[in-house]
């Protein structure tokens, strides 16, 4: 079985969700507590084994690349104070992968997403990842769906319980049986919650196998034009193939949403020695104010 030493991440939304902060900043690089977003999921992947990073952008989003470049005005401030802690934190995200980048000229959907980065990865499973979640766990998330891809050989998305108010969010999932990693009798791309399959939710991380080009390719633009990975997998599961779904073992935060992000930063500072005690007590008289 190859391993999976390479992996995508899409960055090429417009964050409408959370304008207007990200009216020009990429929402990639909204901070959770002193690390872009993006950087979580990049470390994610080193966790993992993987070294050889695709990011796919899009246009305006050229800053992503900068904070993983090397020789910036950041770098050269940090090596004219000549502190090797401030130099350490500065060019450390440029030396924690090989990184390549793709351009989605055009919101065209995941799967298109996906094959704007065709020419680093085609010929091997890799792993995708939606940069919008965190998942905090003693495990890398990624390196766990690499360990079920490697007993599985097919596609493996990571899945969640979802409550059944939230369900017409997400990728619902159709198990065969029972398991974990368990096999998939399909995918249903947003559901109604009368109409739903299961409430097994679909989570921003992926290990594809090494023929979903072939699937995507065979993937019509449905509404708006849009090429879904869905129905990529769809057809996997349509040609014969085993596509999987793992339940993975991990917090998940959303921070595509304002609560979410507000959250994750609280989860990510409170899990800090250094700043764990003095968050609770600033938070404390947030939460339950003292009676005047």
């Amino acid at each position: 079985m190859t391993p999976v030493r390479k992996a995508v991440i899409l960055a090429a939304g417009l964050g409408t969700r959370m304008l207007p902060a990200t009216k020009a900043v990429p929402k990639e690089l909204l901070p959770i507590v002193d690390k872009p977003l993006i950087q979580y999921a990049v470390e994610e992947c080193i966790e993992a084994g993987i070294d050889h990073i695709v990011i796919v952008l899009g246009p305006g989003k050229e800053a992503i690349a900068e904070h993983f470049a090397e020789r910036t005005r950041a770098d050269a401030y940090a090596r004219e104070k000549g502190d090797a802690g401030l130099i350490a934190r500065v060019s450390g995200p440029a030396r924690l992968a090989r990184f390549d980048y793709a351009m989605q000229e055009e919101a065209l959907g995941i799967a298109h997403a996906v094959a704007c980065a065709r020419e680093f990865v085609e010929g091997e499973p890799f792993a995708l990842l939606f940069p919008d979640d965190i998942i905090v766990g003693a495990r890398s998330c990624v390196a766990q769906l690499a360990d079920a891809f490697a007993t599985t050989g097919g596609t493996t998305i990571a899945v969640q319980r979802v409550p059944r108010a939230d369900i017409p969010q997400y990728g619902i999932v159709v198990p065969d049986g029972e398991g974990n990693p368990v096999r998939l009798r399909g995918v249903v791309e947003k559901p109604s919650i009368e109409e739903a399959p299961s409430d097994l939710g679909i989570v921003g991380r992926y290990i594809l196998s090494d023929t979903i080009f072939t699937h995507i390719d065979r993937t019509p633009p449905g509404k708006n034009g849009e090429r879904q990975i869905t129905d990529a997998f769809a057809s996997q599961l349509a040609a014969g193939e085993g596509v999987f779904g793992l339940a993975y073992e991990g917090t998940r935060h959303d921070t595509g949403r304002p609560l979410g992000y507000l959250v994750a930063n609280v989860a990510v500072a409170l899990a800090r020695e250094d700043l764990a005690g003095p968050l609770r007590d600033r938070l404390r008289p947030l939460i339950a104010p003292e009676a005047p």
